[in-house]
This record gives C-alpha cells, sequence and structure tokens, in this order.
C-alpha cells in the first residue's frame, strides 16, 4: 500500500518536516517441525522492499485509531497475502530518524509482534512496496537485515520457546 492519505495530507500543511508516526512490525515464525533434526531453527518471513532492496519484516504505518496487532495483521495480508493471527507483543522501540529520497523525514514509534499464519502458508508479493518474500532460517538471514529486526526475530524465537519467562523490549537496544 502506499503512503496513507493521512500522511499526504499532514505532508501538505509541513512539508518534508519531521514526522513521529506509529509503526507496526510483524515478526513470523516458522516453528521447527516435529522430528527435525536438533539442529533444526524456526523459520522468519522477510520481504524485499521495493524502496531499497534489503529484506526486512513486515511492517507499516498505523491508521489513525488502529490497535498495533490489527495493523500487523492488516500489513500481512496487504504485503504477502497471508491471513495472520497476532500471538504475543515483543517489544517496543523508536526507530530513526529516516531520511527518504523525497527529502520526507521520519521517526517511528515501532510496535513489534509475534504472529503466527497457517502451516504450509506461502507469501505471495500483493503490492509495490515489495519485490520478493521468502522464509529464511533465523540462523540464515540475509546480510541486508538491520540490527533492530535481528533483536526481533531473536526476541520472537525467545519468546514462541518460553513464552512465561519473556519480558517485551523496552526499546531496541541490547539489553543489560
Amino acid at each position: 500500500m502506499a503512503t496513507p492519505d493521512f500522511i499526504l495530507n499532514l505532508r501538505e500543511k509541513v512539508g518534508n518536516q519531521q514526522l513521529f508516526l506509529p509503526t507496526a512490525t510483524a515478526i513470523i515464525l516458522r516453528p521447527v517441525p516435529a522430528g527435525a533434526p536438533l539442529w533444526e531453527v524456526p523459520s522468519v518471513l522477510l520481504a524485499r522492499r521495493a524502496d531499497n532492496g534489503k529484506w526486512a519484516p513486515i511492517a507499516g504505518i498505523m491508521e489513525p485509531g488502529e490497535e498495533a496487532a490489527a495493523a500487523a495483521v492488516r500489513e500481512v495480508k496487504e504485503e504477502v497475502g497471508l491471513d495472520a493471527k497476532a500471538e504475543a507483543l515483543i517489544g517496543v522501540g523508536t526507530v530513526g530518524p529516516v531520511t527518504y529520497s523525497n527529502g520526507d523525514e521520519c521517526i517511528f514509534a515501532d510496535t513489534c509482534i509475534r504472529l503466527s499464519v497457517p502451516d504450509g502458508a506461502e507469501p505471495t508479493v500483493s503490492d509495490e512496496e515489495n519485490t520478493d518474500a521468502g522464509w529464511f532460517p533465523i540462523s540464515q538471514l540475509p546480510q541486508s537485515v538491520d540490527r533492530r529486526t535481528r533483536l526481533c526475530i531473536a526476541d520472537a524465537a525467545a519468546q514462541m520457546k518460553h513464552p512465561q519467562g519473556f519480558r517485551p523490549r523496552m526499546g531496541y537496544v541490547k539489553r543489560v
């Protein structure tokens, strides 16, 4: 989906000035199948962004009044055509500042959520935001995956394996 109308309307008033926007990031893990070798790890769904060619999880700007979990589910449906279910809060933090090629600046208040999709579900690129999508073992992520995303993927895997002891991340920084 292209830039939401409410942001286009804001941009008409403030130009390229920095905006502080809420976003939702969807970390979708495919669990290790029963009977798999001990060294097998979960896979994560990533999409190759059309704007910069980097692999990243599905993410997007929340609509006014939209809950983060609903935004994550909506973005997954819009971007890769999958029906997803929100499973757990992974963390919150800021992303940016980001300056786009047109000069627009943003800082994002992000909510990262682990989602699930039906067994065997395969992504299909469904909009112009991405050029490809696929599953990657969490131990062999593409080099273009950034540090924040790696933290979120690791946290999502930890939460999936040990849900009772998991604490969501407050800020996308290394835990101490």
